[in-house]
């Protein structure tokens, strides 16, 4: 039954609700934009969170209102420089003064600001715009370097640790080895292996102590990122629930991986996917003024793998979930992230034959 009525009830302070309407794509919440007849906040965002992928989702609005609030704070100090505007979401609260609210049949909604004035797009749209999603995701960083992670709590465990997703792979592949093989699912099941060696070459590094848990934001692909519809500026960075304590390298290397496919993650031409060695400059050009606050040396050393790393995981999560009957992703249909797997390790070809250029990039960011 959908409650996305009731729902929008709880959080609605003042006037009647006009409309509900769907927003976005996203593949795994269900979500919502709400329109008021009045009162000073007119618009907010309703969504209903997946408990199959979010299982404690209390903990997910825990960690929202912890660095939502540290970044408030940080920005009554520092407010971004030149007086560009940044926007931090709001979590909004029921007429019972809860951050959530339970329907009926047991689905968990909530309910953030909605930031005016602004727009996002599937794609990178240009080296402007890429050079501002990185503006973006180092302000995201940077207002977050001081928060200890010990008050972020892990809401998605195993989250971006490849060996763990590697592992469960090998499980499905196992169970499904009777199933006859189409020339693309032996394709992925050949790239998989010839890369396997060094799905752990960032969990390695952070058990040598060589790179530090920080907090993330989890998923900072481009659509992902608003900008201002009249500057074209970033202004923030939303869909916030996998926040937690990880490695930067996770976010920077998703980040380049999203933005740097313009033929973006569903298209179905997957053989002609490219990496674009310009869109990485101009996003690390943007990211690299704020990451001068707080990256090391061992940062920077392994970004190329973290680049390269990323796509190979997303690719591998895809097939993953195709081979289980597309279980966790959403899909069109039957053979949806089958395709989505190959364009990720098409993107993944593509960055190993530019190495040598994408590494020169990152070194030209310190």
């Amino acid at each position: 039954m959908d409650h996305s009525a009731a729902a929008a009830e709880q959080f609605k302070h003042r006037g009647e609700i006009s409309t509900i309407q769907a927003l976005g794509n996203g593949n795994i919440n269900d979500t919502f934009l709400v329109t008021l007849d009045a009162g000073n906040e007119r618009h907010f965002v309703l969504q209903r969170i997946n408990t199959h992928v979010f299982r404690h989702p209390d903990r997910v609005m825990r960690n929202i209102r912890t660095f939502t609030e540290h970044m408030q704070e940080r920005l009554k100090c520092e407010p971004p420089a030149g007086g560009r505007r940044w926007e931090v979401p709001r979590v909004l609260l029921t007429g019972e003064t809860r951050d959530h609210w339970i329907d009926p049949d047991g689905s968990f909604w909530r309910a953030i600001s909605f930031i005016h004035c602004t727009r996002s797009f599937d794609t990178v749209q240009g080296s402007s715009h890429a050079e501002e999603v990185g503006h973006a995701l180092g302000m995201f960083h940077r207002l977050l370097s001081d928060l200890p992670i010990a008050r972020l709590l892990d809401t998605l465990e195993g989250f971006h640790i490849t060996p763990r997703y590697l592992h469960h792979y090998d499980s499905v592949l196992i169970r499904g080895d009777s199933v006859k093989r189409s020339p693309e699912m032996e394709y992925c099941v050949r790239f998989v292996e010839e890369r396997r060696a060094w799905a752990g070459v960032l969990e390695n590094a952070k058990a040598r102590g060589s790179l530090l848990l920080r907090p993330i934001h989890g998923d900072p692909k481009v659509n992902n990122v608003l900008v201002d519809s009249q500057s074209g500026q970033a202004v923030g960075i939303i869909d916030l629930d996998t926040v937690k304590p990880g490695l930067v390298h996770y976010d920077l290397g998703d980040c380049l991986r999203s933005c740097c496919n313009p033929s973006g993650e569903e298209t179905e031409s997957w053989e002609g996917v490219q990496f674009q060695p310009d869109l990485c400059r101009a996003i690390l050009k943007g990211y690299a003024p704020q990451g001068k606050a707080f990256l090391s040396g061992a940062d920077y050393a392994y970004f190329y793998e973290a680049v390269r790393l990323i796509a190979f995981e997303l690719g591998l999560r895809f097939f993953t979930d195709y081979l289980e009957g597309n279980v966790y992703f959403k899909a069109c249909h039957a053979e949806h992230n089958l395709n989505r797997a190959l364009v990720q390790f098409k993107l993944v070809e593509s960055i190993e034959a530019q190495a040598p250029s994408i590494r020169s990039i990152i070194g030209d960011m310190r």
